[in-house]
């Protein structure tokens, strides 16, 4: 590590942890970031329904345990990521071998072997689980998104899957995860999910919070109000997939090779502004998880543009750091 740079971890282990989403392929390629910066990390896919239990009763955790072994050998904890998601899951789940939808009974039982076995293979080694990841719809006034989860189980797919990992791991923090966690109308419908689920007893403990912004949304102001809700339920909160795009979400331009100057200042001031308000509510944010560490492997190149590079980290291609780190580690 350059001695004259400092860590993220080190900078900020009076406040939280530090995190960054990585696959087996990043773990090699951005290693010594890795180790430098963060003590904690995520399984970008490789812990999701698709990659554990690609066909039914043969569960594949050979990249899921490079993972966690990186992990281990470099004393960070781990986040897992994510048990019960309407991406990302084979078909068979729902199925039967006619093709038809299975019953209810059926998929809980399916729903529920996956999770025990998964919950139970790391536990003592993954501290936290994304349980349920993107439930809540976006628009309109129902709550919950169609999924085949809820079709088949009913809107209480979600207890079950919390109460099948907290009986898997009673140790293990349990939390629901989502995106545009800040805007009001989804805020709300996360509030109330949330709150449902405690007034019922369920065992969930944290919201995790997505965190994938850009340049001028949500709004500082939006952010705050969503801490500040969300820690109104008394659970903890997660920072769970931090970057900030170069482009808004409906920007389709694809004429950059390099980011502008403008960009890249506008982009450190963000993250500046982002840590601070993060350092003011350390004691119920306990986590702050980058989607990825460095610039030459993010989620977002080719998303939602096909074709276009984005540049979202604090560490560029060449793992250099960025104006933005600087801002962030100086707050």
């Amino acid at each position: 590590m350059n001695s004259s740079l400092p860590s993220l971890r080190d900078v900020f282990a009076n406040d939280f942890r530090i995190g960054a989403a990585v696959n087996p392929v990043t773990i090699e390629m951005q290693k010594q970031l890795l180790i430098d910066h963060v003590n904690s990390i995520t399984a970008e896919n490789h812990m999701k329904f698709e990659h554990l239990q690609p066909e039914e009763g043969k569960f594949t955790f050979q990249e899921a345990d490079r993972i966690v072994d990186f992990a281990c050998s470099h004393r960070m904890a781990v986040r897992g990521h994510t048990l019960v998601w309407h991406n990302q899951t084979p078909d068979w789940v729902f199925q039967d071998g006619q093709g038809h939808f299975v019953s209810r009974d059926v998929l809980l039982e399916r729903m529920k072997c996956h999770i025990s076995t998964v919950v139970r293979r790391y536990k003592g080694k993954i501290y936290c689980w994304d349980v349920v990841n993107e439930a809540v719809a976006d628009e309109g006034d129902e709550l919950l998104r169609p999924s085949k989860w809820r079709q088949i189980i009913g809107d209480d797919f979600m207890e079950q899957a919390f109460l099948y990992a907290y009986e898997a791991d009673p140790d293990a923090l349990l939390f629901y995860n989502d995106y545009n966690e800040c805007f009001p109308e989804k805020r709300e419908k996360i509030f109330a999910l949330v709150k449902s689920l405690r007034d019922k007893g369920i065992p969930i403990h944290g919201i995790g919070m997505q965190a994938h912004w850009s340049l001028t949304h949500p709004s500082l102001d939006e952010i705050r109000a969503a801490i500040e809700r969300y820690a109104s339920l008394g659970v903890v909160l997660h920072i769970t997939e931090l970057d900030v795009s170069m482009f808004e979400f409906h920007d389709r331009r694809t004429d950059l090779a390099v980011p502008t100057n403008e960009m890249i200042e506008q982009q450190a001031e963000r993250y500046g502004q982002i840590f601070a308000l993060f350092k003011e509510y350390r004691d119920v944010i306990q986590s702050v998880t980058f989607w990825g560490i460095a610039d030459d492997h993010t989620w977002l190149d080719n998303f939602p543009v096909q074709g276009r590079k984005n540049w979202p980290l604090l560490f560029d291609e060449q793992h250099k750091p960025k104006p933005a780190f600087w801002r962030a580690v100086s707050v």
